[in-house]
């Protein structure tokens, strides 16, 4: 395993575990309440998405080139933020360019 998808598994661990924590404190609702409780938060939430969409955008882009099915990829952005770019990350390192992937 190579030093980039070991720091992938990492982060996407780590990320979940955490995000499991706090979805369980919060609940799914609770965590986008806390997005419009200020300005400031709005501002971070509001940045968020516009990256989740580039993000989703550069996804789609790539799937498509690597003759994979971009859309569970997009959808699980969605719902799920950063959580899919990530393990989306990992599994396009498992499969060479111009072979499909899995989704």
């Amino acid at each position: 395993m190579n030093l980039k998808k070991l720091v992938l598994w990492f982060v996407l661990i780590d990320f979940a575990l955490f995000s499991g924590w706090v979805m369980w404190k919060v609940g799914y609702i609770g965590i986008w309440q806390a997005g419009f409780a200020s300005l400031g938060s709005l501002q971070v939430l509001m940045d968020l998405v516009i990256c989740a969409g580039l993000i989703s955008l550069w996804i789609f882009n790539d799937a498509r080139q690597r003759g994979a099915n971009p859309w569970p990829w997009v959808v699980a952005t969605l719902f799920a933020g950063s959580l899919a770019p990530l393990l989306y990350l990992i599994v396009r390192e498992r499969a060479p360019q111009g072979q499909a992937q899995l989704a």
